[in-house]
């Protein structure tokens, strides 16, 4: 069975917004939701590629989230990883589940 599509929301930050290394509490408390892997629960920030790949690789990690939170994650996830220039193999969120 097909997996309904999810739309994304993430949106690139402006160019002066991007960070590539850890981000400290203030840092992260001034980005948007649409910054987010999971922008209502704010978890996984992807503002940089290396933010991209920790989100790949910690996907299946993240707790207290649904499965409509995955998928949608998993299409923030896809939208950045393409800005960002980040090879994805994953086809579906499920393919993230170790």
């Amino acid at each position: 069975m097909a997996e309904p599509h999810v739309s994304p929301t993430w949106e690139p930050p402006p160019q002066d917004e991007e960070f590539s290394g850890e981000l400290d509490a203030a840092e992260r408390d001034e980005l948007p939701a649409s910054a987010f892997a999971f922008p209502e629960q704010r978890k996984e920030p992807l503002t940089s590629a290396s933010h991209v790949r920790d989100a790949l690789a910690r996907f299946d990690q993240v707790q207290d989230v649904t499965d409509a939170d995955r998928a949608l994650a998993f299409e923030n996830i896809r939208r950045a990883a393409g800005y960002y220039d980040v090879d994805m193999t994953a086809r579906s969120w499920t393919d993230l589940l170790h």
